[in-house]
């Protein structure tokens, strides 16, 4: 971890055309150990783009009203607004979360931080929220506390504190009316009045409406439990962000090309498309519905979450296998394959496709992207082993052998036992693929299939995204002795990030992805654990819903205390490792 101060942003405020700042802001990030800047209110993404990444932490600063027009109201009476600030603050604060940027909300910024993401406000208390509220804009000096706050059990503020109560001051007649989704309520007046939030996917994200930074200028100290726990997760985002930076980071297996044919953007963030409703997720229903689907892999979010390397994968469901289906397998997986190579050359070289472990390597020196190729069931092979050659020449790195339903190679976790494990074909395929440099593939596979192709392979084989069976009971999960096993040989398990595969029942979060990580890496060695989040095929939990969260997985294992030895493994080191032993190994026809 690194033992350098954070350094932590507070936004200035705007006044009489100068930026101004009170002592008590930055007095109280220092007194908590952190090393204050302020944040002037310019304008232009790019800029503010440059110094959130240059941030460990973001304090946004009390002030002038929110201009209601920006929440679609007209405003009321009395309003004073500050529209130097409000636009750049706005895109601060999507930047900082997309970015995932601890940020501490005060007075006006718990109102930013509402108004940002989709919170409303209150333009007025007095007239809007009722006649009976309390005076939250006290006469009394600003150290003074004017009422108390009730904090719920369980809340960040909760453990600051240790206890449901808190005396506070109070200068505000605006105030969130409700949370944006993803938050929840923390503090209350006894009016109503919501005086404090926190996000419920990160625990990096905090709002208060009273003014913690007075009560250190008059020597009191109470308050600084907040600004301690903002300086302690901005030095663990700090360490990260040195992790990534130092590091190749990679996930081995995503399913965004299945939306590159409906109109997805690699280079867009947020476009959405339309897909049938079967297309996400391994275990949704078959159907005909239509719905609206952002990707979760693109350049701007593996830009977010500090991403050098995805496996992108030409995903195949299994259909049936007449000799006509399976020349149509084939030939659907050269169509993803090349469509992938085309989206990417439409990103002006900041993405590259790498056909070695040293490419990707070469690219993180660059600061380009790598895109690696793969194919997710070996139906694609038809019944011709040749095809693997053909593959390979393409630039896959690996193919899993079977995806839902047993296939002409192996069985399935979740197909019929077919061939009690690997087929005679399916052994040919092994050897081809060990042959040709191809890593071989046993997520998805039955534990016969996965036996079978270990005692097969002359060398190591990969489970790009399974996890856990001992902490998750799912046949797509590989048990302790899986996992020794695999180990034995020199391979390698990529914990996947499908909330079914971490949770039984779902509703899995970051918490229960580093369980894995963390039983995984105790079962079989930090140097033989990875991570494959399965995005786009289903990946994406509470916490780590998207490409742009996966620095906040590297904080959440630094503070599980994995060295940055054993991260740099996890992230990525051990399966380039494998790779280049599997080209090295390989006897090229």
């Amino acid at each position: 971890m690194s033992e350098k101060a954070p350094v932590i942003g507070i936004s200035g405020n705007f006044r009489n055309g100068d930026c101004t700042l009170a002592e008590a802001y930055w007095a109280s990030v220092s007194a908590a150990g952190g090393v204050p800047v302020i944040i002037p209110p310019f304008d232009g993404i790019e800029g503010l783009s440059v110094l959130v990444d240059s941030l460990d932490g973001i304090v946004l600063s009390g002030g002038a009203d929110i201009d209601p027009k920006y929440l679609g109201e007209e405003p009321l009476d009395g309003i004073e607004v500050n529209p130097k600030r409000d636009l750049p603050e706005l895109e601060l604060v999507r930047l900082a979360v997309r970015r995932r940027v601890p940020v501490l909300g005060i007075c006006r910024g718990i109102q930013m931080l509402a108004a940002a993401l989709g919170g409303t406000l209150y333009q007025d208390i007095a007239t809007q929220h009722g006649p009976h509220s309390l005076q939250h804009s006290q006469s009394g000096k600003r150290h003074e506390r004017s009422h108390s706050v009730t904090i719920a059990e369980g809340s960040l503020l909760h453990s600051m504190f240790g206890c449901g109560e808190l005396d506070v001051n109070s200068f505000h007649h605006q105030a969130v009316r409700s949370v944006p989704e993803g938050f929840r309520i923390t503090a209350t007046a006894p009016d109503g009045v919501i005086e404090a939030m926190e996000s419920v996917k990160f625990r990096s994200i905090m709002g208060v409406q009273w003014h913690p930074e007075c009560m250190l200028m008059a020597g009191d100290r109470s308050m600084m439990p907040i600004f301690e726990w903002l300086t302690a997760e901005a030095r663990l985002h700090a360490a990260a962000k040195a992790f990534h930076d130092s590091c190749v980071t990679v996930d081995s297996h995503c399913d965004t090309p299945m939306f590159f044919d409906k109109g997805a953007d690699f280079r867009d963030r947020d476009k959405s498309v339309e897909v049938e409703y079967s297309y996400v997720g391994e275990d949704s229903p078959d159907g005909s519905k239509t719905f609206g689907y952002t990707p979760l892999v693109s350049l701007p979010k593996m830009s977010d979450g500090r991403l050098d390397a995805v496996f992108m994968v030409a995903y195949l469901k299994q259909y049936g296998r007449s000799e006509a289906e399976l020349e149509e397998a084939t030939a659907k997986a050269d169509r993803l394959l090349s469509l992938i190579g085309q989206k990417i050359s439409l990103c002006g070289g900041r993405v590259s496709l790498a056909r070695t472990p040293g490419q990707v390597l070469e690219n993180k020196a660059e600061g380009v992207k790598s895109v690696v190729l793969g194919i997710e069931n070996g139906y694609a092979l038809g019944r011709n082993a040749d095809n693997v050659r053909r593959f390979a020449e393409r630039g896959v790195a690996y193919i899993t052998l079977c995806h839902n339903g047993d296939n002409d190679i192996c069985d399935s976790a979740k197909g019929n036992s077919e061939h009690n494990g690997l087929s005679g074909f399916g052994r040919e395929v092994v050897t081809q693929m060990n042959r040709h440099g191809l890593m071989v593939d046993l997520s998805h596979a039955s534990e016969k299939s996965f036996y079978d192709a270990l005692e097969s392979s002359a060398l190591p084989i990969i489970c790009s995204h399974s996890s856990a069976r001992a902490l998750c009971d799912h046949p797509r999960n590989l048990t302790d002795s899986q996992m020794k096993a695999l180990a034995e040989a020199g391979g390698v398990a990529q914990v996947c990030l499908y909330s079914g595969f971490l949770k039984k029942g779902g509703g899995a979060t970051i918490r229960d992805a580093v369980r894995h990580i963390t039983h995984m890496a105790g079962i079989m060695g930090c140097g033989h654990v990875g991570i494959g989040s399965d995005f786009d095929g289903g990946g994406g939990i509470i916490g780590l819903e998207d490409a742009s969260g996966f620095t906040d997985l590297t904080r959440m294992l630094l503070a599980e205390g994995f060295s940055h030895r054993e991260l740099a493994g996890i992230w990525g080191g051990n399966l380039l490792r494998l790779w280049e032993r599997i080209r090295a190994g390989a006897s090229l026809a």
